[in-house]
């Protein structure tokens, strides 16, 4: 089976599991030569399985996740703290719901190039299979499987997940 078609099994076994939104980051114009706060804006849903991300029509390898808040004043003792804080604030600017999970960083795959037989990462064909690369530490496991864990496990959560 084609990568195509088994992300298209995929999603009619996802139609009725909750999605998660995806955002890109925007930076307004200056007025008067004041700038003002980065945004991070919509820009459709997809369901979140692992280190990938599928859409209605496209598939993306997933990139930095986060939650909106409203942007609370207060002090860090990490400067990463305070642009993870500042990137949440961002995305409340941007429209999303105070504590909606957002998507940003993501990065759309090529499955033209796939069935072409050239990679995209995470994605490669691995002995005539098309695979996913899952872990920083593992190795390519065939996409088939990797979905159906993902699916199962988005469908019917272990319990107290």
């Amino acid at each position: 089976m084609s990568a195509r078609e088994l992300f298209d099994e995929a999603r009619r076994m996802l139609a009725d599991a909750p999605r998660e939104a995806l955002g890109r980051e925007v930076e307004p114009r200056r007025i008067l030569g004041i700038g003002r706060g980065s945004r991070i804006t919509p820009v459709g849903s997809v369901w979140h399985l692992g280190v990938l991300l599928i859409g209605e029509d496209d598939v993306f390898a997933t990139g930095d996740i986060l939650r909106s808040h409203q942007e609370v004043r207060r002090g860090y003792p990490a400067e990463s703290q305070r642009r993870r804080a500042e990137r949440s604030a961002a995305a409340f600017r941007g429209g999303f719901p105070e504590g909606a999970t957002v998507h940003v960083g993501w990065r759309m795959l090529d499955l033209v190039a796939l069935e072409r037989g050239e990679a995209s990462r995470p994605l490669a064909i691995v002995d005539g299979e098309p695979s996913v690369h899952w872990s920083a530490s593992g190795g390519y496991m065939p996409l088939g499987r990797y979905l159906d864990e993902r699916v199962a496990l988005l469908t019917d959560p272990p319990h107290g997940a």
